[in-house]
């Protein structure tokens, strides 16, 4: 569990920024709001959900800004193709500017789902190869 950062002093080789700015992001993205998860969501006339997206927002250690990152899109397989998952992508965009130090909106897609590479493709999104995902479980069997 995260506990409230403590001041300490400024390594010299910390050049990305100013030191006081970094705390405050990093107190910002560890005790701020929004909350660690959110979700948008599309119900129909009688409620039923009929599209999500659930994200969140991400803080690289390595940078000063953050991103949020698109941990699932959904859209009922009957009502594809009738602008929900471009709504909801564009709502997500909106609230990643409105985010302050939110630089990007990132997501991940498996390379067999030609649907959806074509879908984010048809919105103008192009695919990133510069990174390699890595995955495990947390079994231990």
């Amino acid at each position: 569990m995260a506990t409230k950062a403590r001041k300490c002093s400024a390594s010299p080789d910390a050049d990305i920024q100013p030191f006081d700015e970094r705390q405050t992001q990093v107190e910002e993205a560890l005790f701020g709001s929004p909350p660690l998860a959110s979700a948008l969501v599309v119900e129909d006339e009688t409620g039923d959900i009929v599209g999500l997206a659930a994200y969140s927002f991400l803080w690289p250690s390595a940078g000063s800004t953050h991103s949020l990152f698109l941990e699932e899109l959904y859209v009922r397989d009957t009502l594809r193709r009738q602008g929900i998952g471009a709504q909801l992508m564009s709502e997500l965009r909106g609230i990643a500017t409105a985010r302050p130090s939110c630089t990007r909106l990132e997501w991940m897609t498996d390379r067999v789902n030609s649907d959806a590479r074509t879908f984010y493709q048809s919105l103008g999104f192009e695919e990133d190869n510069e990174k390699i995902v890595y995955r495990t479980g947390t079994s231990t069997t």
